[in-house]
């Protein structure tokens, strides 16, 4: 992807929009929005790296209640012809054609690499990567699981939604609440899995969420690690102009 002058690329991660009531996140959600409505003048593509909602499923004909403001600003600047690349996170990890066909949202669900301007970035939630953290990926097969969505699908979606609200607040595993806390660089699981994937490639920037903490951390001369933060305590996100890469509060 090309990145005109004056034009960049924006990245946001952890919203957690409904967390921990939906009238609670209402302010945060529009700030968030309030940020969408400025990113989009000078906006050659917009990154979200999951966790947008607090909990999101999708039913055959059903999608949590809520949101509005940010599905239709979403929706307003994908038609305006940004492109929009959305993450899924491990609260919203069960995505499977709304985005795509209501938004014009390319829907990722694994880490993928992306070339700006001759500079390589490698991108994903963050969840389930590097060593350790192996409770949660016990988890994660089972959530991924076709056979534990399709049991799912079969609840009422009053009832369905409602028990993965209380899970997603609830649930420190999945809430993500014991990941805000800096572990060091030795023991920081994602620079772990950095540095393992740059033994296969060069890549210029790793760039991940679901840590809850803005971070960048410099894995050798030419590679750079970056933890976008969250939009619950920090309002971080990333900008990249075509040639550098700076973190920014909103």
């Amino acid at each position: 992807m090309q990145i005109a002058k004056g034009q960049k690329i924006y990245f946001a991660s952890d919203n957690h929009l409904g967390a921990p009531t939906s009238e609670a996140s209402k302010p945060r959600e529009k700030k968030f929005v309030a940020w969408l409505d400025e990113i989009k003048e000078d906006a050659a593509a917009i990154f979200l790296m999951g966790d947008l909602f607090d909990f999101w499923f999708e039913y055959k004909t059903v999608v949590p209640k809520g949101f509005t403001r940010t599905l239709g600003k979403l929706a307003e600047i994908s038609d305006s012809g940004i492109p929009i690349h959305y993450f899924v996170g491990n609260h919203d990890l069960w995505m499977s054609g709304y985005f795509e066909e209501e938004l014009g949202i390319t829907v990722y669900h694994k880490p993928e690499e992306f070339t700006f301007n001759q500079t390589t970035v490698f991108v994903g939630h963050g969840d389930g990567l590097g060593p350790g953290d192996k409770g949660y990926k016990r988890m994660k097969k089972v959530f991924t699981n076709p056979f534990f969505q399709w049991c799912f699908k079969w609840m009422h979606p009053d009832i369905g939604i409602k028990i993965g609200q209380y899970m997603s607040v609830k649930n420190k595993m999945i809430s993500g609440d014991d990941d805000a806390k800096f572990l060091g660089e030795d023991n920081e699981w994602l620079v772990a899995y950095c540095k393992r994937k740059l033994q296969d490639k060069h890549r210029d920037f790793f760039v991940f969420g679901h840590r809850h903490l803005p971070l960048e951390i410099q894995l050798n001369k030419t590679s750079k690690y970056i933890n976008l933060g969250d939009w619950i305590h920090y309002y971080t996100y990333g900008v990249f102009d075509g040639e550098k890469f700076e973190l920014k509060k909103y």
